[in-house]
């Protein structure tokens, strides 16, 4: 959909600048081809990705962006719930000393 649009601004671009240029100068026909510039990197090479939680047990079909994010979540909880294990919640056992000293 982005592409049609994307091929539609081109050419209304394009005909704005023949319809400027037609007072000047005559119109090289390489110059009202449509170009492909970039486009090779969008062409998808293999199976296509799902999202996350369309298939949770196979992470090599996830996309990019969802990998990242679930494998930077994963190691977030992982780092909090072992600082929590080896610190034995302290935050809880200060309150109740404080509390216990009135």
């Amino acid at each position: 959909m982005a592409s049609v649009a994307a091929t539609a601004a081109r050419r209304a671009a394009s005909i704005t600048r023949v319809s400027i240029s037609t007072s000047r100068t005559p119109i090289q026909p390489s110059s009202l081809v449509p170009r492909r510039n970039l486009a090779g990197a969008a062409d998808h090479h293999g199976p296509p990705k799902v999202n996350a939680w369309e298939d949770p047990m196979s992470p090599s079909k996830w996309k990019e962006e969802h990998f990242v994010i679930v494998s930077l979540t994963g190691w977030g909880l992982f780092f909090y719930g072992t600082y929590k294990f080896f610190t034995g919640g302290k935050g809880k056992k200060e309150e109740k000393l404080a509390e216990a000293s009135h």
